[in-house]
């Protein structure tokens, strides 16, 4: 595989990002197990910014260091306990989400579709996947914890349209890598 400077530049800063977004104390939101946190939005960030590709190579480091230990995720957590916790299930859906967005967006430059495609990954498919790990390690009745989840769709609405912004924006600064 075949990586340019800039490419690891921009990811590189990427992941920073979204360090930095941890750096924001989460609020506990006393339902469940699970606070609310802008280190997400720095992940649908990745996926906008850097495709799928790359999106998915920064996302796959910043999970690396927070598997081996770093305290890069929100509320300076980290290491592989958190894995099997409560808020693994976000974690996993990181994994993919600059994969699917990225290739939901593929060559699609229109709002209309940017915000569907972000919303269907960026925020249901994420949440999904929390609220079933959720389930799964809590022993939370599934109804239960999706309606516990419903907590977080409003705030991650705003914060894909905020990246969805920040992405545009610097696209019409031509700041944004070809993706």
């Amino acid at each position: 595989m075949h990586i340019k400077t800039h490419d690891i530049t921009y990811i590189a800063i990427t992941i920073a990002v979204i360090i930095i977004l941890g750096y924001i104390p989460p609020i506990p939101i006393g339902l469940i197990p699970v606070p609310l946190v802008l280190q997400n939005m720095g992940i649908i960030l990745a996926s906008l910014l850097l495709g799928r590709k790359n999106g998915s190579f920064a996302v796959g480091l910043f999970v690396v260091l927070a598997f081996i230990g770093f305290p890069v995720l929100s509320g300076g957590h980290g290491g592989a306990a958190v894995f099997v916790g409560p808020t693994a299930g976000y974690i996993y859906a990181w994994l993919v989400t600059p994969f699917l967005l990225g290739t939901l967006l593929r060559g699609h430059h229109y709002l209309g579709w940017e915000i569907g495609a972000t919303i269907l990954i960026g925020v249901l498919f994420i949440n999904l996947c929390g609220v079933l790990w959720l389930s799964f390690t809590t022993n939370l009745a599934l109804p239960k914890a999706i309606l516990a989840g419903l907590v977080f769709i409003p705030g991650d609405l705003l914060k894909s349209g905020v990246a969805i912004a920040l992405h545009r924006r610097l696209r019409q600064l031509n700041m944004v890598p070809e993706s």
